[in-house]
């Protein structure tokens, strides 16, 4: 038998935040399966595999918009390999993008960090007094 939740208890079980729940239905990701007596949005185990998919699936760099592609294709079909072929190149570059930028960042901090073991540790720090240099 198909657990029902109200909305409080899947977010609990999904760990997440009714908010975001409410946000994902608001997007079309999800939808609740069932209202209950008192008017209460009620959600099947389908709704909380769903939520953890679309968590999983952010944590390796899917955005929403890769989600409602990941879930079906325009036909409503499960997407093939060859569909989700570009999303996962386009992830990829992106992650390839923020790699360089973060090593830029590595470098930029290594080279001051550098400059203040030169300096005395009463002296104003070079960092700061460059950030505020227009």
């Amino acid at each position: 038998m198909n657990k029902r939740f109200t909305i409080s208890q899947l977010a609990k079980a999904a760990d997440i935040p009714t908010t975001t729940i409410r946000y994902y239905e608001r997007i079309g990701l999800i939808q609740p399966e069932d209202r209950s007596a008192g008017n209460y949005r009620l959600y099947g185990d389908e709704s909380l595999q769903k939520l953890k998919f679309i968590k999983s699936a952010q944590s390796i760099g899917f955005t929403l918009e890769d989600v409602k592609a990941l879930l079906s294709d325009e036909s409503g079909e499960t997407p093939t390999c060859g569909s989700v072929q570009e999303l996962i190149e386009d992830r990829l570059e992106d992650v390839e993008k923020r790699l360089k930028d973060l090593q830029h960042v590595r470098r930029v901090l290594k080279s001051a960090l550098e400059k203040c073991f030169t300096q005395k540790k009463t002296d104003c720090c070079h960092v700061v007094e460059r950030l505020h240099t227009p």
